[in-house]
């Protein structure tokens, strides 16, 4: 066929999707893929589900777009009052983009607006983690910490931002170092960062609960987030949770916060909020943020053409009701040690794999050249991508990545499945990834 569009290789020509049904992709060629990492944790419902369908057919039936600046729309207000009939107890008003990115844009925006609002104009700095991935554009690749990402585009990255170390057990507690006592150390680097910054300048710490693909399904230890929350409650720092990929059920809760006990003051949520079906992303604003637009200026200096869109919140709001009515977060939670389980049965002896970490329906393998000194193949190798072209040829998608550790060495993959799937298609894809491993790891 004719080919126009600018793709993101010119090296590696993608497939052709001309289909997909349940957790399955349909290419071209009639070839059938276990599409066993939702894209990228995005189809948290597998494809085409009749009562999304049916909800998105409607909605252009009867409102296709109206824009922000004039009308708000009922679809929109129906899933904002459905998110906070579920949401965190301190959290107030929804604001719904078109994806991730704009919607950690937004978020830091609301953050920087928060404190014009206060009275607290010198507070703009933003501080993250190393190896956090926050979205692609210029606003979320310089508060993310994926070293590869932000290296063509450094120039043009905003200097208001830091990043201190990841929460990465694995590789960086210390031996004879109790996981509590590691967690605390490196939560600690906020509050190293918050004073070799100045408290007054600082306005938010953004951080992912389950880092996504940058780090691998990488949860935190126990007692991490309230330590930070400690800390940004000491300095009056915002904490800004991306839930863009670990939340909406995805690691067993609805919110991915909700596991650790902790409350942040602007949730990112994205990928599993709309399943896929159609392009959302929101941002939930706590009381207390929405106090101060309220009693300050009384407006968000910021908007996208295609905020709020109609059919987008009426595709999210029949993912939210498929969700309860299915069950399907209690699922993922009941059936996420069942995942554990085969992964660790396929791969937990395997002399390539140093790390299998996770929750839920979130599973990454972290692969090494050594088992016992934690050595890394080469990054020439290119291991993970290997991997991933490996598992396509064999009827596999899941999400390979490489510069686990620093952005360039280092490899893993993650698997992100359907959230009803059942253990057929867990252990289908358990078992193709380990033929693919086999054959590209050795």
């Amino acid at each position: 066929m004719p080919n126009h569009v600018f793709p993101r290789s010119f090296v590696a020509p993608p497939l052709v999707a001309v289909a997909a049904e349940g957790s399955f992709i349909i290419d071209d060629q009639g070839k059938r893929y276990l599409d066993a990492s939702g894209g990228a944790a995005v189809s948290c419902l597998g494809h085409g589900h009749p009562k999304v369908v049916e909800a998105i057919r409607e909605q252009i039936g009867r409102l296709d777009y109206a824009h922000t600046g004039f009308f708000t729309n009922s679809a929109q207000e129906a899933l904002a009052d459905d998110l906070m009939t579920y949401a965190p107890s301190n959290m107030a008003r929804a604001f719904f983009v078109s994806g991730g990115s704009e919607a950690i844009e937004s978020a830091i925006k609301m953050a920087r607006q928060y404190w014009l609002e206060k009275g607290q104009p010198q507070r703009s700095h933003i501080i993250a983690r190393r190896q956090s991935y926050h979205g692609n554009t210029l606003g979320a690749l310089a508060v993310g910490g994926n070293a590869a990402r932000r290296a063509p585009y450094a120039p043009l990255l905003s200097d208001a931002t830091s990043h201190i170390a990841p929460c990465y057990p694995y590789r960086d507690r210390l031996d004879g170092e109790s996981e509590t006592d590691y967690g605390l150390r490196v939560a600690n680097e906020l509050e190293a960062e918050i004073q070799r910054l100045g408290p007054e300048s600082v306005a938010a710490f953004v951080a992912e609960p389950v880092v996504g693909a940058t780090l691998g399904s990488q949860p935190a230890v126990a007692g991490y987030f309230q330590r930070i929350r400690q800390i940004c409650d000491a300095h009056g720092v915002l904490l800004i949770a991306d839930e863009v990929m670990s939340g909406m059920g995805r690691c067993g809760t609805l919110y991915a916060m909700d596991f650790e006990g902790v409350a942040a003051d602007l949730i990112v949520m994205a990928k599993g909020l709309g399943g896929g079906m159609q392009p959302i992303g929101c941002v939930l604003a706590s009381h207390g943020v929405v106090e101060a637009f309220r009693n300050g200026s009384g407006a968000f200096t910021h908007g996208h053409t295609y905020m709020g869109h109609p059919v987008g919140c009426a595709a999210s709001l029949a993912v939210q009701q498929v969700l309860r009515d299915e069950g399907l977060v209690d699922h993922v939670r009941n059936n996420g040690p069942r995942l554990e389980a085969m992964l660790q049965d396929r791969f937990g002896n395997h002399a390539h794999v140093g790390d299998i970490r996770g929750r839920g329906y979130f599973w990454s393998l972290e692969f090494v050249a050594d088992r016992a000194s934690k050595a890394v193949f080469d990054p020439k190798d290119k291991r993970a991508a290997k991997l991933g072209q490996e598992a396509l040829a064999r009827g596999l998608i899941c999400y390979p990545m490489g510069g686990t550790i620093d952005g360039v060495r280092g490899d893993h993959v993650s698997l992100a499945p359907p959230y009803n799937a059942g253990d057929r298609e867990l252990e289908l894809a358990v078992s193709l990834l380990g033929e693919a491993v086999d054959a590209v790891m050795g």
